[in-house]
């Protein structure tokens, strides 16, 4: 396990330059918030992070496969149990998809329990002659278009952590309750995907699996007594982009002495934010959490060397995932020399990709959307460039809901411009709905099965 380095402490990254942070307007405000939530229990704890990384360790080592979803920015709006359930629904769907259809073991993460900020291209807002600071997220500003709802306010620190303790009790309860049990796979059939092609190519695995189950307790086998079949593991993720929470949350650990942050499992430093010498890698490389680091095509080899070499000095498998956000343009030409040059140096890690960041477009009426067409082509490249280099696609990191939005053109959905209208709820970034989202698993499930075949020498 990567330990904190003796050069770093959880206010070094103060003294770096400091990207994507909102202008607060009081400083001593946001200084009594962060006093108050240091106070505040961990949301997550040191060995559940380091049983995370344990898994993400098979995985770059070829032996699991990473499924990282969920919101693009949570919503201090949509925290109630049924948006959570679906969401969880979804990913438990993926999995099953995943793991029956392509025999590997699959690494759930959410995006979920603190995704609450979102880096902005552009510090202001213009409409109608009217300029206001951007919307950064529910954890600083709203999205309403006021100069209030606009100006950060630091207690939405402390409302982005009430409402992660409460994501977290539920989903807690929902993954070693009985929900997640493997002899519910049916109950986790949405109606409006159990309706579609892909929701009855779900219910076909479904019956499969309960057979098997079946089979299994006429020979004796007590399933009940089995955890891996009554409950999951699910941990959570979020990009840590605000450093005041962040550092806040950040406890030494009483067994190993290192520091954890402990807003999530496994935070991730952006494709905006990724500077050497600025703050945010300065924070995230002295906390012994699995890190994840978003791979734009504007990255180039040797700064993607500098920056494995800080995040991961001592080349731990499972330390650090690199999430490849290309576009369908880009990718074929972008990501081979990157993913190269790390084999050559003989760097462990994890390759998971992004196809939905690079792929984001407006329509006429201005509405952000994405299409399925583009954001699976994405992916299929991104296997068939591992299959060239005999390296492993070890992940797959998406923005979905459990809800039936109308937010990503084309898939299981089959939705067109004039759809979006229809059910449009993001407050940043079009996600795919729960039957697009499985369309995908079957998708990226196929892609896995055909690099076994072509691979031969890897099991799965």
């Amino acid at each position: 396990m990567q330990s904190s380095p003796s050069d770093w402490s959880i206010t070094t990254w103060r003294n770096r330059p400091l990207r994507q942070s909102p202008a607060w307007p009081d400083a001593e405000h946001l200084a009594r918030v962060e006093r108050e939530l240091a106070t505040k229990p961990p949301l997550v704890f040191a060995g559940e992070a380091r049983r995370l990384q344990q898994h993400l360790r098979d995985v770059a080592n070829g032996q699991a496969f990473l499924l990282q979803a969920g919101d693009c920015a949570e919503s201090f709006d949509e925290g109630s149990a049924d948006s959570i359930r679906d969401k969880l629904k979804v990913i438990l769907q993926m999995a099953v998809a995943l793991t029956y259809a392509a025999g590997v073991p699959v690494v759930k993460v959410g995006r979920i329990a603190g995704q609450f900020a979102k880096p902005r291209s552009d510090d202001f807002e213009e409409r109608d002659g009217v300029r206001l600071d951007a919307f950064r997220g529910h954890i600083v500003n709203s999205d309403d278009f006021t100069p209030d709802a606009r100006r950060p306010d630091p207690d939405r620190l402390l409302a982005a952590y009430h409402q992660s303790v409460a994501t977290l009790n539920l989903l807690r309860a929902f993954t070693t309750g009985g929900f997640a049990a493997l002899s519910r796979v049916h109950a986790w059939n949405q109606e409006f995907v159990a309706n579609s092609l892909e929701g009855k190519r779900y219910a076909m695995i479904a019956d499969e699996i309960e057979r098997a189950l079946q089979f299994m307790m006429a020979c004796g086998i007590d399933l009940h007594d089995d955890t891996a079949l009554q409950s999951v593991e699910f941990y959570t993720s979020h990009e840590a982009l605000i450093l005041p929470y962040e550092q806040a949350l950040t406890r030494q650990d009483s067994l190993t002495g290192d520091w954890y942050d402990c807003s999530a499992h496994m935070l991730w430093i952006g494709d905006r934010t990724r500077q050497l010498d600025g703050a945010h890698v300065e924070f995230l490389r002295g906390v012994s959490n699995p890190l994840g680091l978003k791979v734009g095509p504007s990255i180039d080899v040797d700064d993607l060397r500098r920056l494995v070499e800080v995040l991961n000095p001592d080349n731990e498998p499972g330390r650090l995932t690199l999430i490849s956000r290309m576009g369908v343009e880009r990718i074929g030409e972008a990501l081979p020399p990157l993913v190269e040059a790390l084999r050559d140096d003989g760097r462990s890690v994890v390759w998971a990709c992004d196809p939905m960041h690079g792929n984001t477009f407006r329509v006429i009426g201005g509405q952000k959307t994405r299409h399925f067409d583009d954001v699976l082509s994405e992916t299929a490249q991104f296997f068939e460039v591992h299959q060239s280099l005999g390296t492993w696609p070890g992940g797959l990191h998406i923005e979905l809901t459990g809800d039936d939005v109308t937010e990503c053109l084309g898939g299981g959905s089959r939705l067109d411009e004039a759809d979006l209208d229809l059910n449009y709820t993001t407050i940043c970034d079009p996600r795919l709905n729960a039957t697009q989202s499985l369309d995908m698993a079957f998708h990226v499930a196929e892609f896995l099965q055909n690099y076994a075949s072509a691979s031969g020498a890897r099991s799965l």
